[in-house]
Parts: structure tokens; sequence; C-alpha cells
């Protein structure tokens, strides 16, 4: 298990990836996102990408799942207060290889909770020839292992 204590600022993580299929695209999108580039091949052939390409929400909705896969089930997680400076950055494509990595920013002990911790990340989303195609700033709550120092007025 993984708590607050564990990550330290500096600190890479990575997933080696999911592949997605034109099949993936085509079902999320027609639920989620129904834009014609990414639900009708033919229609986004001559859309401005020139072929389909998945919903920024379906890459998202996929490094959510490496982000729990390569660390977030198997820690303390108290959930994340939110994401900020989400960039789709290219368009990810059928057969697309995507991976993940999280370089830790910094890390703040709650003053006001001090059985949690704030962890701040970038996170990149990478596609197979290593182009990022998704970035975003992030914050996770995680469980801390260890009571705080009492403080002595020091």
């Amino acid at each position: 298990m993984r708590y607050f204590e564990d990550f330290t600022p500096g600190e890479v993580i990575t997933h080696p990836g999911i592949t997605i299929s034109e099949q993936e695209i085509v079902e999320f999108a027609s639920r989620f996102d129904p834009q014609s580039f990414h639900t009708d091949p033919e229609s986004a052939a001559d859309s401005t990408f020139g072929g389909l390409i998945a919903s920024g929400w379906h890459t998202g909705s996929i490094t959510m799942r490496m982000l729990c896969d390569s660390y977030i089930l198997d820690s303390a997680s108290m959930g994340s207060p939110g994401i900020d400076e989400v960039r789709w950055r290219k368009p990810v494509r059928p057969g697309d290889t995507l991976s993940v990595r999280v370089k830790v920013e910094k890390t703040r002990r709650s003053r006001s909770k001090p059985d949690r911790g704030v962890v701040h990340m970038k996170t990149e989303t990478l596609n197979q020839h290593g182009e990022v195609v998704m970035s975003f700033a992030g914050m996770g709550m995680y469980r801390c292992r260890t009571e705080p120092e009492p403080n002595n007025g020091d």
C-alpha cells in the first residue's frame, strides 16, 4: 500500500500502454461525444483531422485507467480535488498504443486534516511514437501512514 509519505518530488511513475481500436473509439463517442470525426470513418476522412480520432474524453478515460493500474488502486487514495491545464495535444487514432508518464511535482501534508496529504503531479499521455497526446496537472489526496510530529511551540 502506498501512502502520502511514499510520494517523492521528482519521482516518475509510468504505465506501459493500452492499444485503442476503431470499435472502441466509435462506441465511446457514440455514447458520450457523438461528433462525426469520432463516430463515422467516412465523414472523419473529410474532416480537418483526415480520419477517425478518439474523443479527448476517451483519451482521458484511458489515462485514468492507466493511473489506476499503475499506482492509485494500490494506494491510500482519498480522491482528487481536481485537475488543471488539460490539453489534447495530438489526435489519437485507431491502433495507437497509449502509455502514461506521471511526475510528482510537490507534496504537502494538510494542516487542517493531518491524517492526509496532497500530491501535485504532472501527467502526460503518450502515443507509441513517444509524442504527448494529452497532458494535465492534477492533485491527489492520500492518507498518511504516520501521525504528524507534535508542535512544541519551537
